[in-house]
Order: C-alpha cells, then sequence, then structure tokens
C-alpha cells in the first residue's frame, strides 16, 4: 500500500489536513511550508504518510498500526481523518504550490488571514460555501505565470484595491465590489505575474 502512487486530489487533500495542524497550532509556518512541499511533490503514499505520522488526528492508512494493537474498526474508516475545529484567530495559513492547482471548495474553513504562493499553476478559491472565522478576510496573492480564480457569495464585497503588482496579467471582476457593507469583507492584496485572475459570484446554471 506505501508504495501505491497517488493522484492530486490526495496532495492537495494532504495539504488541507496540514493547513488544519497550522490553525491548531502543531505547526509553525516553517515546518507547514516544508511539509507542504513534501507532500505536493509526493508520488507514493508512503511520502504522504510522511508528513502525518507525528501528527494527533491525522493518519493516512499505512499509518495504521499492523497487528492486535491496532484500534478495531479503522479498517472501515476513511484513507485520510480530517482534525475538528476551526483555525485558530489571527493565524495565517500559507498555501504553496509549483506547476500545482491549489484548490479550496465545499465547506471549508477560511482563516481571517492567507498567503497563497503558486507558480506556474492554478489557484481556485471558492467561497461560496465556505465557513468564515471572521467578518473579514485577507488573501495575499503571490502567483506568477498562472490563473487565479476567486469565487465568492453574491452577499459578499470585495476589496481588490490592495493589488499592488499585475504585470503581465489579466484582471476580471463580475461581481459588483463597490459594494461597501457587503459581508463577508474579502480583502485582496499582492502580486499576480505573467497571468490571468478573475473573481466572480457562483454561477447559478451551466451556461452562465
Amino acid at each position: 500500500m506505501r508504495n501505491l502512487r497517488v493522484s492530486d486530489a490526495e496532495r492537495e487533500h494532504v495539504v488541507e489536513l496540514l493547513q488544519r495542524a497550522i490553525g491548531h497550532g502543531m505547526l509553525d509556518l516553517d515546518e507547514f511550508a516544508e511539509r507542504t512541499d513534501t507532500a505536493l511533490g509526493a508520488r507514493t503514499r508512503g511520502e504522504l504518510n510522511s508528513v502525518l505520522v507525528d501528527l494527533p488526528g491525522l493518519r493516512h492508512e499505512d499509518a495504521v498500526p499492523a497487528g492486535p494493537a491496532a484500534t478495531p474498526g479503522w479498517g472501515a474508516e476513511p484513507a485520510f481523518e480530517t482534525l475538528a475545529g476551526r483555525p485558530a484567530a489571527g493565524r495565517r495559513v500559507e498555501l504553496k504550490g509549483v506547476g500545482s492547482t491549489l484548490v479550496r471548495r465545499g465547506r471549508w474553513q477560511v482563516p481571517p488571514e492567507m498567503l497563497v504562493r503558486n507558480k506556474y499553476g492554478e489557484t481556485k478559491l471558492d467561497f461560496s460555501s465556505a465557513e468564515f472565522t471572521s467578518g473579514a478576510v485577507h488573501v495575499e496573492l503571490d502567483t506568477k505565470w498562472g490563473s487565479v480564480n476567486l469565487i465568492v457569495p453574491e452577499q459578499a464585497s470585495v476589496d481588490l484595491n490592495g493589488l499592488d503588482e499585475l504585470k503581465w496579467s489579466s484582471l476580471t471582476d463580475k461581481t459588483d465590489s463597490s459594494r461597501a457593507a457587503g459581508t463577508p469583507r474579502i480583502v485582496v492584496t499582492g502580486r499576480v505575474v505573467g497571468g490571468s485572475m478573475t473573481v466572480r459570484y457562483p454561477r447559478r446554471n451551466w451556461f452562465a
């Protein structure tokens, strides 16, 4: 099992688990960055498991102890188990990728601050069904030669004034970003170099 190849979806799922671990104070930013690099570069389940084995509440199926000491019922559980709870207030979570697809969607928990670094890849942050831990979210971008797609709730407000560098890039804002009173408030700063950025509401149908 340890030598089975892993997919991009499995790698991204492990990065999500590491994100939750840093929110619980189990990892510092340097450890998170190092383990994220390992997870994104992992080819087998054994390599993925190596970044989770010492984190309570997080495990890969290969981390289940063999023999009578194994906890009954573990074999029926999913390959990965997530941590309960929310990221600690005031924490900044870093998402990092190189030639990767960084995706957050569904009912994921949004920390108050996010730093997204991605080079030669695609970044998609779908906030439409997310659970916000604060009324305002600061998203700092540092992306090069890739696309950034932000999907925000229709009641949200978006502030793009802090984007201080759009170089060889295009920006398409399909939202009413001037809405000052909308909540949650999503503040986007940083830079997008050699790529495209789109901010939009969720599509209501296939033809939207």
